[in-house]
């Protein structure tokens, strides 16, 4: 007989093989709540028991198989156990980025139609206009995170599983438009994580720590995997480098996945450790979000001694679409050349078919098509048809497929900056200007131009105690690329606007300089 998947899957499995095994280590959060509150751990029995707990409340509370639950929170174990106890009882799953405004917030939980809206107490005060037909503030009201039933008490009713039904609707970043909600399946996402498993290599003996907001799907590999093979999670509410390091020293971390920002605030932290770097030749770490700077890898390796594994994805595809870690054949290149392989996006995961549009309007988007492609976009039929069409999932990003199978992404189709006729990829120069040693942030764009069309324009934040003025960052990109792909001005910065993941918000960076345009590029 043939089983279909489930995220249940993954927890029932935990619990049975490893009940007694620590499956969270959760940090203090005030006001306290009976889940982690005080920093403590929980087993994977008790995991399971607090899901199961969730999804007799949601019995009592009236809400049936398909209908949506939404949660705002800041990493932590309770938010882990919904995963199981709202996706795992056939209920969907609306995890909402916390650091979105009250207005954004609002639009996604009335765009899902979530019947149940899930607090943070730390997000109750800012988001207190924002209300669903249930809300619950997690510590203030305990009817999804109490602590687990005693015997004989609330059991949920049983869920027969479909692995074709919508799991989460996990919305856009919006790095580009009004957020959409992707619909994930439990297929999906139970082939995401075995795959994800296997290509990073998971054990029961692995630690893993939570640094990617748990809310975003390009985490998603990794809890669901770490659950049904019984490893430890660490949670982490909020980034810090010297906490992180910290933590994989406490812990015994052998893998953690990270957007570049976050590994830059990691190296920057380890200038100032006392000691040996915790985890030299055992950690793991898997960047996402966005293709980091070569140095950015070769000090990952050389600096921290860590394994430096890229991925390519999106939320759109559960997320993995291909992974590059380092092979047998790239142990005789010096640093810098095995950096050069691995910052392209990878080879395909297992199950994944990629192919690029040549044509001249696909201008070598890459298309997917997978077991981990969505099911559509909830509520947004046009948006979903455009998406999946002529049997692919077209991604909007610009790439190319090596003779060797293994794909480099070159831009965002709308990133690609057109400057008298010429296409420049604003990731090329923003990989000359990390070159550069005062740089410790930059995001180019196309600004407007009479003469051009657009004109490259690069937003710089300078490293802590980095001189270098526009024209010797012009200069510089000049001396290391074609002249016509130097920005022709460079302002500096204290910070650039980046989403939750670490993703830059170019739409964001440009609109001041698109102001009274219908469009922002030229």
């Amino acid at each position: 007989m043939i089983v279909p998947f489930s995220i249940s899957d993954f927890i029932d499995r935990a619990v049975q093989v490893y009940g007694d095994r620590v499956g969270a280590v959760d940090e203090p959060v005030q006001p306290a709540s009976p889940l982690g509150a005080e920093g403590g751990e929980l087993t994977y029995a008790e995991i399971g028991a607090l899901a199961r707990r969730q999804a007799a409340k949601l019995d009592e509370l009236g809400i049936g198989v398909g209908e949506r639950v939404a949660v705002v929170s800041h990493n932590s174990s309770r938010l882990l156990t919904s995963f199981f106890g709202v996706a795992g009882f056939g209920r969907v799953l609306v995890p909402v980025n916390f650091r979105l405004s009250p207005d954004e917030v609002r639009y996604i939980v009335e765009h899902s139609g979530a019947r149940v809206l899930v607090v943070d107490p730390e997000l109750d005060e800012a988001l207190k206009d924002v209300t669903a037909e249930h809300r619950i503030v997690i510590g203030d009201d305990a009817l999804l995170y109490a602590a687990p039933p005693e015997e004989g008490g609330a059991e949920p009713r049983p869920w027969e599983p479909d692995e074709n039904a919508t799991a989460t609707i996990n919305y856009t970043s919006g790095t580009t438009a009004r957020p959409k909600g992707v619909q994930i399946t439990h297929r999906n996402i139970w082939v995401n994580a075995v795959t994800f498993a296997m290509h990073a290599g998971v054990t029961d003996r692995d630690v893993y720590l939570h640094t990617l907001p748990m809310f975003h799907a390009n985490g998603w590999g990794m809890p669901f995997a770490m659950t049904g093979l019984g490893a430890k999670q660490v949670v982490m509410r909020k980034i810090d480098g010297a906490e992180i390091l910290r933590r994989v020293e406490q812990h015994g971390v052998t893998v953690m996945c990270a957007a570049p920002a976050v590994a830059a605030a990691v190296l920057e932290a380890a200038q100032d450790w006392d000691g040996e770097i915790p985890g030299r030749d055992r950690v793991r770490i898997i960047m996402a979000g966005a293709p980091p700077p070569t140095k950015t890898v070769v000090r990952v390796q050389e600096e921290l001694g860590w394994e430096f594994i890229q991925i390519y994805g999106l939320t759109e595809t559960s997320p993995l679409l291909t992974i590059n870690r380092t092979r047998e054949e790239w142990d005789d290149l010096s640093a810098e050349d095995r950096a050069a392989k691995l910052v392209r996006a990878g080879a395909p995961a297992l199950g994944v078919r990629l192919e690029t549009d040549d044509s001249p309007e696909g201008g070598g988007e890459v298309l997917a098509r997978s077991n981990v492609v969505l099911e559509g976009y909830w509520e947004q039929p046009e948006e979903s048809a455009t998406a999946l069409r002529d049997g692919w999932f077209h991604t909007g990003d610009g790439g190319v497929i090596g003779d060797d199978g293994y794909l480099t992404i070159q831009d965002r189709k709308k990133d690609v900056i057109i400057t008298g006729g010429e296409n420049v990829s604003s990731i090329e120069v923003e990989d000359v200007l990390f070159s550069h040693p005062a740089v410790a942030e930059v995001a180019v764009i196309g600004v407007p131009s009479e003469k051009w069309g657009e004109t490259i324009k690069a937003l710089v934040v300078l490293a802590e105690g980095g001189q270098a003025t526009e024209a010797d960052l012009i200069a510089w990109c000049k001396q290391k690329a074609a002249g016509y792909k130097a920005p022709t001005s460079v302002e500096f910065r204290e910070e650039l606007a980046r989403t939750a993941t670490g993703k830059l918000q170019k739409f964001k960076l440009r609109e001041a300089y698109w102001e009274g345009y219908d469009r922002q590029v030229n």
